[in-house]
């Protein structure tokens, strides 16, 4: 988890970054002076836990995997102009490094995740998509439960209700976009999230525009995912970037 990056800021070019939490026996100890226990280790596999990670590191490990192992700086600032000479300053992409994977691995898993949208979670969201893309979908826990305790999604008060998460590039042959989708308090990542990164990949490979989604507070959000898609970017290489879509729930 750390060679993608997690646990740690990426670098990216504005203040106040957050380094997200990547659990370890030592940050255990330092957190709360408690030793780890094996369970814990298995927990924190699958993703529960005390993981806590920040989608621009999500956007950054999707995209990563996307372009063979070859981790980039992400960036929002194109250039850089000077006001008296009007001379501008390209802002490069930064490669950090390539992960030490074998390529074996790294196919195994990027068939794993077009199959996401072919023929799992993601299939819906992305039917009859002229492209082929990969993703992953997923949920954020907001509040612990009670060790036997269910959660049942309409006896939780809407603000403590599990985040919808979804991350994903395309074209999945020679990506050019990658994207990590955070819905807050919306549940599933294959019925909030999902559908928002296909207006995206529309959006952005086909020129379609957004068209409402439903439910109704969704729908409120078609311009933020506009406005997105041409301003919350992140230059990876040339060609493949990285948008973070931070959707709050409407009160």
């Amino acid at each position: 988890m750390r060679l993608f990056g997690f646990g740690s800021r990426t670098g990216i070019d504005i203040t106040g970054e957050s380094a997200g939490i990547l659990p370890s026996q030592e940050w255990k100890m330092r957190r709360f002076r408690q030793k780890w226990y094996a369970g814990e280790t298995i927990s924190v596999a699958i993703g529960q836990g005390y993981n806590a990670y920040t989608p621009l590191q999500l956007a950054q490990a999707i995209s990563t995997i996307a372009n063979d192992g070859v981790m980039f700086r992400p960036h929002i600032v194109d250039y850089i102009e000077d006001i008296v000479t009007r001379n501008r300053a390209v802002v490069e992409a930064q490669p950090l490094r390539t992960l030490d994977i074998k390529p074996e691995h790294l196919k195994l898993v990027r068939n794993a995740l077009v199959g996401v949208n072919r023929e799992g979670t993601g299939a819906r969201a992305f039917a009859g998509a002229p492209y082929v893309s990969a993703g992953k979908t997923g949920t954020a826990q907001v509040i612990a439960l009670k060790q036997g305790e269910k959660y049942v999604e309409s006896r939780v008060a809407e603000r403590h209700r599990d985040h919808a998460l979804f991350v994903a590039y395309a074209p999945a042959e020679e990506p050019t976009i990658a994207i990590a989708v955070l819905v807050e308090n919306a549940g599933f990542g294959a019925r909030a999230a999902a559908p928002i990164a296909r207006q995206v990949f529309d959006y952005y490979l086909l020129g379609k525009q957004p068209i409402a989604l439903k439910p109704a507070r969704t729908m409120a959000m078609t311009p933020t995912i506009r406005r997105a898609t041409r301003s919350l970017t992140a230059h990876l290489d040339g060609q493949l970037l990285a948008a973070i879509l931070l959707l709050m729930a409407l009160d």
